[in-house]
């Protein structure tokens, strides 16, 4: 049966506006909520960051601030709709245990997470490998660790496979170790070839200060010996020593007459026909 025009009048009056204008302040205070949390992490970020306090931990407890204060927003919306609070928060906390069960891998992230930030093997600005990633730690989140690799490509791992896998942070040290080879023919002069290349990476940029580096025989093959040149670096300079490196084993072993290293014929027999 329809309703009369006057029972339809106070429905609306009674139910319908209210809803809406609570509807009209909910939204209101969502954005205004959202608004304040973001102006309270942005003032907590640069308070701690005067205060020299490390970026890796900062980030991670204002991750995990901004998501409290979220849901106690929430909290407040809800309460302002007139929905008792204490009821929400055992549902919340009924579905947090089925959402547990369900994202063990994000708790287990989460968890991880937790554990970077205590025991600290890795911090914002490192050079690691891990997880099968190499680069620079950009940050350590609640769930995952954003990588840049060298070639400028961002790579986001879960906390759980990088706590959980080997890690190579390569910032820890104060320097590292270039590993280079130089290929000698069977006829060079290999006392000569070290102490020529020893001289020449006293002419390579970028090396640890008092840190000489290495040049011996590394082991022997078919084509002739194999030279180790080893100089040290910081992680920061690593590459531009590592090619700066390469370029003077080229210009040494070029200017001083040795012979390209060739393949014995024996070898070369043994290679089958191109046709």
């Amino acid at each position: 049966m329809p309703l009369a025009p006057e029972s339809a009048l106070s429905l609306v009056a009674a139910v319908i506006v209210p809803f809406l204008f609570k509807l009209a302040g909910a939204a209101a205070l969502w954005f205004v909520g959202g608004w304040l949390i973001q102006f309270a992490m942005r003032f907590l970020r640069r308070s701690f960051s005067r205060g020299n306090m490390d970026p890796t931990l900062l980030n991670y407890l204002l991750s995990i601030l901004g998501a409290l204060l979220r849901v106690v927003l929430v909290v407040a919306i809800l309460g302002f709709f007139g929905i008792e609070t204490a009821s929400f928060a055992a549902l919340l906390a009924g579905a947090g245990v089925a959402i547990g069960a369900a994202w063990s891998g994000l708790l287990g992230n989460f968890a991880s997470g937790a554990f970077l930030q205590i025991l600290r093997p890795i911090n914002v600005g490192d050079y690691i490998e891990a997880g099968g990633v190499e680069g620079t730690v950009e940050e350590v989140g609640m769930f995952v660790t954003a990588i840049n690799s060298p070639d400028n490509v961002r790579h986001y791992v879960g906390n759980s496979k990088l706590f959980g896998d080997n890690i190579k942070n390569f910032s820890t040290n104060p320097y590292r170790r270039v590993d280079l080879v130089a290929q000698l023919d069977n006829t060079a002069d290999v006392p000569r070839a070290i102490e020529l290349l020893r001289k020449g990476l006293e002419t390579v940029p970028n090396q640890v200060p008092g840190k000489t580096g290495d040049v011996e025989v590394l082991e022997f093959t078919e084509r002739g010996p194999k030279l180790a040149v080893r100089p040290y670096t910081h992680t920061s300079h690593y590459w531009n020593v590592y090619f700066d490196t390469n370029r003077m084993i080229v210009d040494v072993l070029g200017r001083a007459g040795f012979p390209v290293p060739r393949i014995p014929l024996a070898v070369q027999e043994g290679v089958p026909s191109a046709n």
